[in-house]
This record gives structure tokens, sequence and C-alpha cells, in this order.
């Protein structure tokens, strides 16, 4: 699967872009801040319904616009799909594939996987446990839409069970109301619990594989994957605790807290490991998941690299850009502030390519290599 053709308006700093990419590498040179990154999360929109780093959409429309409208037309198992997004200031969301609109936005997640590695990913390492969270649901929801559904519905029931909780501790109501409301946690807790665990331990191998090729098998990492259904029957639990949530007006145990433990060398990444080990981590993390969203998919999924060539020594990026040239990865987009870098790069891998220099939103071809 690639993308062959993109036309954005008024997204971020950029107010109009019509580019046609090529099936293997596309690299963008520019400054920070001149837009390479907003044209990945741009890409990013297309694969998710939304932006991979603001939340609110309305953020998104270029300063004193009304609107923003992402189009892209890709290849998909030989056959072609042509997506739009449009937001307007305080209106709905609008998600059409072949021009039929979406009812549920969550029916188009899986369609065109894609991976993104950002040094924004570091949020993975230095924040709470939800961004670990986020990250394994994200990757699971794009081949398997019952887990999808699954999350949703545990986070309905949670927010209905939070609400009742505030209820009677206001009103010091009877607690055994809560049980309708325990038992559905309880039952759609184990079955993401079981997802997430399986996920994890198919996930740790292939990542170990990644991260000892771009260390040198210099650094001892581990993902431990830890949540309250390791701690015997959860419906107990939540019995146990009902008099507690009530205190805190809000339910303590249950898959929401689940995390999992990033170690190097047996102690905690975020506190020991140095910046270069810190990015390694998170390459290696993210080239797994590729490797997972292709097995279960049978699609690649597109590989967007934000400038994460920088903090790297260069023994990691020389086994990176080696992994890259590999025709394990199809369709790659590259960012990049140096265009010496990006010109040493391409010489060492023999794959068609496309530069595209930026400047204040605006993408010109530099250089194109191949149709």
């Amino acid at each position: 699967m690639h993308i062959k053709h993109i036309n954005i308006i008024n997204f971020k700093n950029i107010t109009q872009a019509e580019l046609s990419f090529s099936p293997g590498i596309n690299c963008f040179v520019g400054a920070n801040g001149s837009g390479k990154t907003n044209m990945l999360d741009a890409f990013y929109y297309l694969s998710f319904c939304k932006s991979y780093f603001s939340s609110v959409d309305s953020m998104n429309i270029k300063h004193d616009e009304a609107f923003f409208v992402i189009q892209g037309e890709y290849d998909r198992n030989d056959e072609d799909e042509n997506i739009y997004c449009g937001i307007k200031r305080n209106q709905k969301k609008q998600f059409k594939r072949n021009k039929k609109e979406y009812s549920r936005l969550s029916d188009h997640i899986g369609l065109l996987p894609l991976v993104i590695i950002s040094p924004s990913d570091e949020q993975l390492i230095t924040e709470g446990s939800e961004q670990r969270r986020k990250y394994i649901d994200s990757v699971v929801s794009q081949y398997d839409k019952v887990y999808l559904n699954r999350v949703i519905r545990y986070n309905r029931v949670l927010l209905q069970r939070n609400a009742l909780l505030k209820q009677l501790r206001e009103n010091n109501g009877n607690l055994s109301a809560l049980e309708i409301w325990d038992s559905q946690l309880a039952e759609l807790g184990e079955q993401i619990f079981m997802q997430r665990k399986e996920f994890i331990n198919e996930l740790e191998p292939v990542y170990n594989h990644y991260h000892s090729y771009l260390s040198g098998d210099n650094d001892n990492v581990k993902l431990i994957y830890r949540s309250h259904f390791q701690d015997g029957e959860f419906s107990k639990q939540l019995e146990q605790n009902r008099q507690k949530d009530v205190i805190l007006g809000y339910t303590s145990r249950g898959i929401h807290k689940d995390d999992i433990e990033l170690t190097l060398d047996g102690y905690p990444i975020k506190r020991t490991a140095s910046q270069g080990q810190k990015k390694t981590f998170l390459i290696a993390l993210k080239l797994a998941q590729f490797d997972f969203l292709f097995k279960h998919g049978g699609i690649k999924p597109i590989l967007l690299l934000d400038d994460i060539f920088d903090k790297l020594d260069e023994m990691r990026g020389e086994r990176l850009i080696d992994l890259v040239a590999e025709d394990h990865f199809k369709q790659i987009f590259i960012t990049d502030t140096r265009q010496e870098h990006l010109d040493n790069l391409l010489k060492k891998i023999d794959k068609e390519h496309r530069i595209f220099k930026v400047s204040n939103g605006e993408f010109t071809i530099a250089e194109s290599n191949g149709n």
C-alpha cells in the first residue's frame, strides 16, 4: 500500500499543497517549523481520523481560516482508495471513503495502516501510564475492530460507574447499586486484558530483535505488562474497593490503570537511559509495531520517520539506515533539517525516491529518482 497523491487546504501552516509521491522513499527537508511534520500529520489524519499531535480538531485549522481539507489518493492492494477529511469550525468532522461518508469514524481505523516515529514519542517513556495504554490501543485497534469496540464500551461503563460513585458519595446510597456496572467492567476488562497480554507477548521478541540490532546488543531492555487482572479475581477486587472508590469518586481498579514497565538493565528507562538509548528504544518499539501490523493485517504500513536521526550516534544511525534500505519496508517518509544528511542517506539506499524542499508551509520538488 502507498499514498499516491495528497491535496491539502488550510491545514496548520499549509495554505495549499498538492503533491504526488514515490511508492519508495519521500523526503522533506527544511528548517524547524517550516511544515515538514505538518505534512506527516496530514498522512496520520487520513489513517486515524485525528492528529498525532493535537487532540482538538479545530486547533489544526490554519489561523484566521474557517476550515481545513485533506484528501488522499492511495493504492491499496492494487485498488484506488480516495479518502477525504474536512473540518469546519464548530461543526462535525466529515470523513469519506470513495465519496461515501462514514457513519462511525471507528469503521475507518485499520484501512490504511501507518506507523509514525517522532520526537514526541518520548512521552511513552516520560509521561504517565495513559500514554502507554493509548499506544497499545492504537496498535491493536488497527487490525481488531472487536478490541476497539470493547475498549469503547469499557470506557462508557467506566464513566457510568464513576458518575454513580459520586452520587453515592453525596447521598450515602446503597453500594449494591454498583453491581450492574461491576459485572460489565469485569467481563469487558478480562477480554481486553487477555488481548493486551497477547499483544505484548507477541511484540516483545520482535522488539528485542530490532533493539539488539540497533544498539549493537549493548543494552538489556524489557517490556513488562502490569495489570490489576494479574492480582486475582477482578470482580472481588472491585467489591473490596467499593467503599474506597466512593470516597475517591472514581474507580481505582481496572484495565484503565494498566501500564507497561520499561526497563534498562533492570531500572526504569525514564531515569537511567541517555537520549540516544531512549530514541533507540522507541525506534525499535515502532519497527516491531510495523511488523505486528503487517503480520495481522497483511498490508505493509506506511512508515513516517520524523527527525529521528538526531541524537543517534553514528553506529545506531548507520544501522537504522541499513534497516530502512531493506525491501521489508515499502513507502517511507523522512523529515530532516539537513539536505546533506539526506543526500548521504539516499546514496546508501537503492530505492526510488523524491525530495521536497519545505519553507513556510510551501513544498517544492527538489529531486525525483524513478516514476
